[in-house]
């Protein structure tokens, strides 16, 4: 009566509000969760799914669409539903729900086009582990070429998304470029560093610098100006997995296939 459920950052307030969602919807059916943690790593998801397993779970929900071919195999052997979300795909194992990152990048590249943006930056953390982040700076670099702008400056961060993070992206942005006008950080906490620095710096945001985030965290509505932002679909994920499992456990349904929540764009008076 488990369900066991891997994500790759038990401190990302994306994956919390999913979790949270998913509990909500599964409450008074007797599942419980099981939680695990990969930290980005997908070796450290394959032995996670291993030792998930051994424990014969009722399903298995999985972050992302990309896994090592031991774990695809492991899955499908168990002959158990399997859920893949914050992704989309064409393939999945047996049901994804999410969105496409992609289109992330592509909705703020319009959104800045239409405030008037002439050079671009884009901030992203932890590009060679979280590739939903290098998905939206894949979608937001391919509509700039498209749109006729210069290929975006961009700043890649180690670690991971901080408002440090931003601070010290966005300064080495205008270090190499001090003509940019607008910059899409791959996450709101470095948005927020951004905005930080552009104060230290007297850049006037939107006037001389605008900012976009990914993810509409709490603070987005609060800062000073309000960050304009992208919401992904959070708690919508939990609670349609928790729609489909139930389904899929209590013999209602038995269909499988990718649901696109789509996202929406926040726009605030930091753009």
């Amino acid at each position: 009566m488990t369900i066991g459920v891997i994500i790759p950052s038990i401190i990302n307030s994306f994956f919390a509000a999913t979790i949270e969602a998913l509990e909500q919807g599964m409450a008074g059916s007797g599942y419980q969760l099981l939680l695990g943690n990969t930290g980005y790593s997908a070796e450290t998801e394959r032995q996670l799914v291993s030792s998930f397993l051994a424990w014969s779970p009722a399903a298995m929900v999985l972050t992302g669409r990309r896994h090592q071919s031991e774990t695809v195999g492991a899955l499908l052997s168990s002959q158990i539903p399997v859920l893949e979300m914050w992704e989309l795909s064409d393939h999945p194992i047996d049901m994804i729900v999410g969105f496409s990152h992609r289109s992330v990048g592509q909705i703020v590249l319009q959104h800045l086009a239409r405030r008037g943006a002439r050079q671009l930056g884009f901030i992203g953390a932890y590009m060679d582990k979280d590739y939903r982040t290098a998905d939206r700076r894949t979608g937001f670099v391919e509509a700039a070429l498209q749109s006729g702008y210069d290929a975006p400056i961009e700043v890649h961060l180690p670690e991971r998304a901080s408002a440090i993070g931003g601070a010290t992206g966005l300064k080495e942005l205008l270090a190499r470029n001090p003509g940019i006008d607008a910059v899409f950080c791959s996450n709101d906490m470095i948005a927020l560093g951004a905005l930080f620095e552009a104060g230290r710096l007297g850049l006037a945001v939107p006037g001389d610098l605008k900012i976009c985030g990914f993810g509409d965290l709490e603070f987005a509505a609060a800062c000073e100006p309000p960050l304009t932002t992208v919401r992904p679909p959070g708690r919508e994920i939990g609670l349609q997995i928790a729609k489909l499992l139930r389904g899929r456990l209590e013999g209602t349904t038995d269909g499988g296939g990718s649901f696109d929540l789509g996202v929406e764009l926040v726009p605030r008076e930091s753009t």
